[in-house]
């Protein structure tokens, strides 16, 4: 797997501010990679230092294999960047302003209509002027700038921000299909819970800082968090073994029983009570989600001398 991405010691200051410290990170061909943190962990900053919009105080960043700051500017033509918050002229339509993006980057408008409608955005808005945009309508404009020049490489800052759930989901289709395709995609995002299960690896950074990087089944097993277990009986009558247990289980309102059960506990525990199928009305396992592994790795941080 070639390595489209390579942070290596990355430091970034400000005066006395530290925004990034010591952080080495690599992005891979064909991955996903989500970078979490809250407001002010480095994470915009780590996106600037890979654009070459910044260059880093100590350290190496290497982009394609080319400074991204001094390098040849066919490297940041295969680069494609969406911000937090997009800004565009809005007196211009846009049709207008996707040419106008496509000058800047030296590469051919020939394709627009159909990036328009890779991104959502209808045909019979791509002729009106931006200030006639929906916080959505302009969030799509953004993605297909992004994508202008086809990119080997896309950092995306908060890029469901503004759309629907229809939206997001034909977003997120988008992404798995620039993967298929071989393309670096890194995700900013707060929003925890729709990143699951539609990235390859995870990075939290806080303070500066990468605290955390691997898949969701790495993080898991390093933070060790409990399974949550849900079972409910399919009848009445004397209690199963499994319950004589040391496990605290505790009756939800609709007489489920529920335990939060530890790692080294679990398979034992999934045999012990599927071992006889016929008691049971439903089973329903719950892994330790990424809203759960940012909180307990970045209180770990927290709790650090």
């Amino acid at each position: 797997m070639m390595t489209t991405v390579s942070i290596t010691g990355a430091s970034k200051r400000y005066g006395k501010v530290e925004a990034v410290k010591d952080v080495s990170l690599t992005l891979n061909e064909g991955e996903v990679v989500a970078l979490v943190g809250h407001n002010g962990a480095g994470k915009t900053t780590l996106i600037k230092l890979m654009l070459g919009l910044i260059r880093p105080s100590e350290g190496r960043v290497r982009v394609l294999g080319e400074d991204p700051a001094t390098g040849d500017f066919a490297v940041r033509q295969r680069l494609g960047y969406l911000p937090e918050s997009v800004s565009f002229h809005m007196a211009l339509t846009g049709r207008e302003t996707l040419a106008f993006y496509a000058r800047l980057k030296r590469v051919d408008i020939a394709g627009g209509a159909d990036l328009f409608e890779r991104v959502g955005l209808a045909a019979e808005a791509v002729d009106r002027p931006v200030r006639t945009y929906s916080k959505g309508m302009r969030q799509r404009l953004g993605l297909a700038q992004a994508l202008l020049g086809h990119p080997r490489v896309l950092l995306l800052d908060e890029p469901t921000s503004g759309l629907d759930p229809a939206l997001r989901r034909h977003f997120y289709d988008l992404v798995t299909e620039l993967r298929a395709g071989g393309t670096t995609v890194l995700l900013s995002s707060h929003a925890l819970t729709e990143l699951e299960d539609r990235t390859d690896r995870v990075v939290i950074v806080t303070g500066g800082s990468k605290i955390a990087d691997g898949t969701l089944a790495d993080l898991r097993g390093i933070a060790n968090l409990p399974t949550r277990v849900s079972v409910r009986l399919a009848g009445e009558g004397v209690a199963p073994d499994w319950r004589q247990d040391n496990v605290r289980w505790k009756l939800a309102p609709d007489g489920t029983m529920e335990a939060d059960v530890a790692a080294d506990r679990k398979i034992a525990l999934l045999h012990e009570i599927t071992a006889d199928p016929s008691a049971l009305s439903s089973l329903a396992i719950t892994e330790p989600t990424l809203d759960d592994l940012y909180a307990h790795f970045l209180t770990r941080e927290l709790a650090r001398p």
